[in-house]
């Protein structure tokens, strides 16, 4: 009870609902469509096939209004900063895409993203104030803790299932990335999104409108490893979107189907031989090991199990931060208590009961017992675990080839000795087929702007590992921070990025003693063998340079701007950060070859120089001796000694060499 008297106005909604559900959108009448329910005639406005929503237009403001922000090196964080061609970025991803622009822009080969789906629990930025300004959605976004990390409170808003504006409020939040994300695309570029069913069918018709419909792929289903039960049925797909930049470029999608005839062969081998039949275990071992199902299989060879195979399943509850039913299971023979797991059994006590059969025990020739579904070790000291037979192989050896293990949890947790740090990323094992279903070379670029906990990056490392290619990433992820009573931020994770650099920085460490332990076995020709394992840490940060207002409006305000801008450097400035803006700004990539020389910067063999300390005129001679087609220098070094700047002006000019002052 809330202690309020009836609220005759929602009433009659509620019920006007229950009657006429067509007459609305989003939890709110639409009148034209109530008209329209009831008979009366009506002729909507502006007829037409379109998508739209309340807060459409403020998303285009959004979209178009320019970021003064800039990207600033962390090379604390990073791993083999000087060599690495990989990047992470820490920062809003609406404006890092923003800042990439001019860099990046036509040159990505290849976006997977996993954004928030919508479930009702989901945090995301989002003008839910439709009439806001820019100034207040760049004060919520720079809205940083004393850590600097950003902070839910005025940043990150839940997007409740209650709220009148909650597709709108996605769409929002969706429709700017997805367009910039465009921009970053090559022409033969492929964007893959996942999604499950809250909003799929808006994300198609959003993707339509910014991509094209005739650039539309495909939707691909696949399956997750636990089924959801809450509605009564199994909920077991979620989804993948597939567009392409441009349909006219020839796209040639692999997706691998191969194994499907290998493990029918190998099924009917089970099915028809008289043991021994280690051959057909051990090829259907490889198989199960190559689609990613190791769950340690064994063939028994007992006529009391049909020669049937089984895999066991641990049965012990698989989440740490939450815990399953705790229930008494007795040993079958020796009839005493066995161990219950610490976080309980994955199994309800009904559930366990069907599966188990005490009335037929089998003993296995290792002295193992299998009662039923449920294996037991010789004495009560082991936990049992739930056995697949052959049916269920079939069908689950079937599914994984088609569909997908989604195992992403279980990955994160070994990488990190067994903690569970992250909610429900997703498998390595979907974005490596995605990423292997494209002809992509050396130094391609793969881009993930929600990278969450860098599933993206530990697939392309990992792939880039099996089959010696060096595919690039770009991981984009925001500084949200981690819930503070979670496993992750008590073990010193503070942010979610946080978990994503850790993260990639131990599956490089994994690869690299797994180097050491074997000798490479892919010496394609002309393939570079040495592979990538690093990347550069970015933050995103306001510029390095202080910001002229547009809002002024009193000739009191103008004399403190001019007076303000006599030091043009914002106080945080330092070289090297100025260094990386003047590069973005310039349409350099983050990975551009630079140079420090005698108190200048040569960046990527002479495309650029930059004079960022010091101006004299022994310095001009060393750089128009190194002929670059272009130098940027601080206006604020000639210290208003105008005759140096006009001289270094014409010389410049005399030898084609672009000059510019900032």
């Amino acid at each position: 009870m809330d202690g309020k008297s009836l609220n005759i106005s929602e009433e009659n909604l509620k019920r006007l609902k229950e009657i006429l559900p067509e007459a609305f959108t989003e939890n709110k009448v639409d009148w034209d469509k109530l008209k329209a329910t009831l008979g009366e005639d009506i002729e909507f406005k502006n007829e037409r096939y379109v998508l739209n929503w309340a807060g459409k237009s403020e998303a285009f403001r959004v979209l178009q209004s320019p970021t003064t922000a800039t990207l600033t090196p962390d090379k604390d964080e990073s791993v083999n900063f000087d060599t690495t061609d990989n990047i992470f970025i820490e920062g809003e991803n609406l404006e890092v895409l923003k800042v990439l622009q001019k860099s990046y822009f036509g040159k990505i080969k290849m976006i997977y993203i996993d954004p928030p789906y919508n479930t009702g629990n989901d945090h995301f930025i989002y003008p839910d104030k439709f009439s806001e300004s820019k100034a207040d959605y760049l004060s919520r976004i720079g809205d940083k803790d004393e850590m600097g990390n950003m902070t839910r409170e005025g940043l990150f808003r839940k997007n409740s299932k209650d709220s009148g504006h909650y597709h709108s409020n996605w769409l929002s939040m969706m429709y700017p990335r997805l367009f910039l994300a465009r921009n970053l695309l090559r022409e033969d570029g492929v964007i893959f999104v996942s999604i499950d069913d809250n909003e799929v069918h808006n994300l198609r018709m959003l993707m339509n409108e910014v991509f094209g419909e005739e650039n539309f792929v495909e939707c691909i289903t696949w399956n997750k490893r636990v089924p959801k039960n809450d509605k009564g049925f199994g909920n077991i797909h979620e989804y993948v979107l597939v567009w392409v930049k441009d349909s006219s470029f020839k796209h040639k999608f692999e997706m691998s189907k191969d194994g499907i005839k290998d493990v029918n062969v190998l099924l009917e081998k089970f099915k028809k031989s008289k043991p021994p039949i280690h051959e057909a275990e051990t090829e259907l071992r490889k198989l199960y090991n190559k689609k990613g199902y190791d769950r340690g299989i064994t063939l028994y060879n007992s006529l009391d199990i049909n020669y049937r195979l089984w895999g066991k399943i641990n049965m012990s509850w698989p989440n740490a931060n939450t815990f399953g039913p705790k229930y008494e299971v007795l040993h079958p023979i020796t009839n005493k208590p066995v161990n219950v797991p610490d976080r309980g059994w994955r199994w309800k006590k009904e559930t366990f009961d069907k599966a188990i059969n005490l009335e037929q025990i089998t003993e296995l020739h290792d002295g193992t017992y299998i009662c039923g579904r449920i294996w037991f070790d010789k004495d009560e000291n082991t936990q049992p675990s739930s056995i697949l037979f052959l049916d269920d192989v079939e069908s689950l050896l079937l599914r994984s080839i088609i569909s997908l293990k989604s195992d992403g949890g279980i990955e994160v947790e070994e990488l990190f000795d067994g903690k569970s740090y992250f909610s429900y990323p997703k498998p390595i094992s979907l974005i490596k087929l995605l990423i292997d279903s494209l002809t992509l070379n050396n130094n391609d670029l793969i881009l993930d702007f929600f990278a969450g906990s860098a599933s993206t990056a530990h697939a392309t490392l990992e792939l880039n590992k099996e089959d010696a290619c060096n595919r690039k990433f770009i991981m984009v992820q925001m500084p949200e921070q981690c819930d503070e009573k979670s496993e992750a931020f008590k073990a010193g994770y503070k942010t979610i990025a946080d978990i994503g650099k850790e993260r990639i920085r131990r599956v490089i460490k994994k690869i690299e003693k797994e180097q050491k332990e074997t000798q490479p076995t892919l010496p394609f020709a002309g393939v570079k063998k040495e592979q990538d394992l690093g990347f550069k840490v970015f933050k995103l940060q306001e510029s390095n340079f202080k910001i002229w207002r547009t809002d002024i409006k009193t000739e009191a305000e103008l004399t403190e701007q001019i007076e303000l801008h006599i030091e043009p450097l914002a106080e945080h400035a330092n070289t090297e950060n100025v260094l990386y803006e003047l590069l973005l700004k310039s349409g350099v990539p983050l990975t551009a070859n630079i140079l420090e020389k005698d108190g200048y910067y040569i960046v990527n063999d002479n495309e650029i120089a930059l004079i960022l300390e010091i101006v004299n005129t022994d310095i001009i001679k060393s750089v128009i001796a190194k002929n670059p087609r272009k130098v940027i220098t601080l206006d604020r070094l000639f210290n208003k000694n105008d005759q140096l700047k006009t001289n270094t002006a014409l010389q410049m000019k005399d030898a084609g060499i672009e000059f510019k002052v900032v």
